[in-house]
Formats: structure tokens, sequence, C-alpha cells
């Protein structure tokens, strides 16, 4: 059982709520997916925000801390401190992208590589705000356009390293869907696969005009190619490139 299920053994009955505050649904394993329908989030604009920093080895990592939190449970709320690492430091560029498949046939990709940031006010009705190369506060931001839901057929938001040492495994990374009411959804990509290049971090599907978000956290070694196959979008890709910060 959680620590959370503790404090608040009724709300554990769904969902894992991630601060004391129930003011976040986090979406894991055993409980994977969430209405926004439902949760009466379905309108305005959901803003999807990728953030990471780099975790410290597994040396150091879980096991240690677990132990720890035990021991002082107020360490929970306290932000873990990267120290250095006999491998040295790893810079990664982590990237937020979002598959699109629109209800009239139309697909396509919003991402930073080649250029692609969508439009929040016309099709299709997802816009990515910029690209954050050095995993700064603010992180990566999309936003969806709920009021054109009807016009959204499926979503896949997904996480790539650009051009750089795969290293999934050195970051923890977090997306965060902020749905215009109601509390906001945590997705963690906290599996362990040190030479996967992508990850499919989660799903949005609109069945009968209800939307609902499904959490995915599947790491890949190829890049947007892999996912599209995986997920069946049968888009045409060719390697692309950043221009120099």
């Amino acid at each position: 059982m959680a620590f959370w299920d503790n404090l608040f053994p009724g709300r554990a009955a769904r969902y894992d709520f991630g601060s004391a505050t129930a003011n976040a649904i986090d979406l894991t394993k055993r409980r994977p997916s969430v209405s926004l329908a439902k949760q009466g989030a379905d309108t305005g604009n959901l803003r999807v925000n990728l953030s990471w920093r780099m975790r410290t080895s597994d040396l150091e990592g879980r096991t240690r801390q677990s132990g720890q939190l035990l021991r002082h449970p107020s360490r929970l709320f306290k932000p873990e401190v990267v120290q250095a690492h006999t491998q040295g430091v790893v810079n990664v560029d982590l990237d937020l992208g979002c598959l699109y498949e629109l209800t009239d046939g139309s697909k396509g990709v919003v991402q930073p590589l080649g250029d692609f940031f969508g439009d929040l006010n016309a099709a299709p009705y997802v816009k990515l705000s910029g690209d954050d190369r050095f995993g700064g506060s603010s992180g990566e931001t999309i936003f969806v356009n709920l009021d054109h839901k009807d016009e959204i057929k499926r979503l896949l938001f997904f996480a790539y390293i650009y051009d750089q040492t795969p290293a999934f495994d050195r970051t923890h990374a977090t997306v965060t869907l902020y749905p215009s009411s109601g509390p906001r959804i945590e997705i963690e990509l906290d599996e362990r696969a040190p030479q996967a290049r992508s990850c499919a971090v989660f799903s949005v599907d609109n069945t009968k005009g209800e939307l609902t978000v499904r959490r995915e956290v599947r790491f890949v070694y190829g890049f947007q190619a892999e996912l599209d196959r995986l997920y069946g979008w049968g888009l045409q890709w060719g390697r692309g490139y950043k221009t120099k910060a």
C-alpha cells in the first residue's frame, strides 16, 4: 500500500494521489487511466508539461532513499540533491512531441524537431510552446484546445532524446497534465531503459465523445518512426536536425 493510501484511504480507491492536498492524480501501472469528462476537465486548454533533472546513480538510488524515507518521512517533501557521479555528467536534451489523428482522417506530429509547432486555434488544435534544450525549470509544454475535442480522434504524447547519448536512466522525468479544471495528472518516466531513445508517455482517445487519458510509458530504442509503427499512425519519416542553440 502506498504512503498516501494511509492518509487518504477513501481517495485511493481509484487513483494514486500525489500530494498531501490531493490536487494531483498519479497514473501508474496499477491505475493507468482517467476520464477527462468524468473529471469535468474536457474543455478549455489542456497544458502538458515535460520536466526533468539529472538523477543520482543507481548505487545511490532508490534502495538507499527508501530506507532513509522510512527513518525520516519528512524527507519525502524535500527535493533530491543530485551528487557527482563517477561516470561523469551526461548532458540530456529531452524533447516533448505529440502524434495526432483527427476525426477527418488527417494525421501528423507536433514536435521541436523540424519546427512542427502546430496550431491551437486551427487544426490540429495542438501547439508546442517552444524547445527547452537545457532541462530548465519550465521544461517543454504542449497545449491542446479541448474546445475542439470532437475533431480529435486520438493523441499520443512522447518524449525522446535528440542526437545525444541515450540516458533515460540518468534523468528523472515527469510529464504533468494541467486541465482547465480539476486536479493535475502526473506520469513519471520511472522505468529504467538505459539504451532507449524514445518513450511513448500517454495517449488520449476520443470514444463516443469521452476523452480518456491512458498511461503508456513504453520505451523504444528507435525514434518517432518506431513509435509510429507500434501505434499504427502510418506517417513517413526522415532524418531531422535542429539548428545550433
